[in-house]
């Protein structure tokens, strides 16, 4: 991808880390799919990091700006489906 991942200047290089592997988990929810056990840990590790909700959804909205991908809906069907189920988005992103 061609862009930058919102990271906080406050964060260690290991939460950087942990933060654009859960980015990721998101960008793969909708170009290929991701096993919903798989994005669940990506996420209980991001909010290790990020436990508020404003900044959560701050960095999510960020993220959503610069990738056309929205990170909720992706932690919503987490939640909602079983173990062993795929998350797969359709993206409502711009084609260019």
């Amino acid at each position: 991808m061609e862009y930058a991942y919102p990271i906080s200047p406050d964060w260690t290089t290991e939460e950087i880390i942990t933060v654009v592997k859960f980015f990721e988990g998101i960008e793969q929810a909708y170009e290929k799919g991701i096993k919903r056990e798989v994005m669940l840990e990506k996420y209980r590790r991001f909010k290790e990091i990020v436990p508020s909700k404003a900044e959560e959804k701050t960095l999510f909205r960020e993220f959503e700006e610069v990738s056309g991908y929205a990170s909720y809906p992706v932690v919503k069907q987490a939640r909602k489906l079983e173990n062993g189920e795929t998350i797969v988005l359709e993206s409502q992103k711009k084609r260019r």
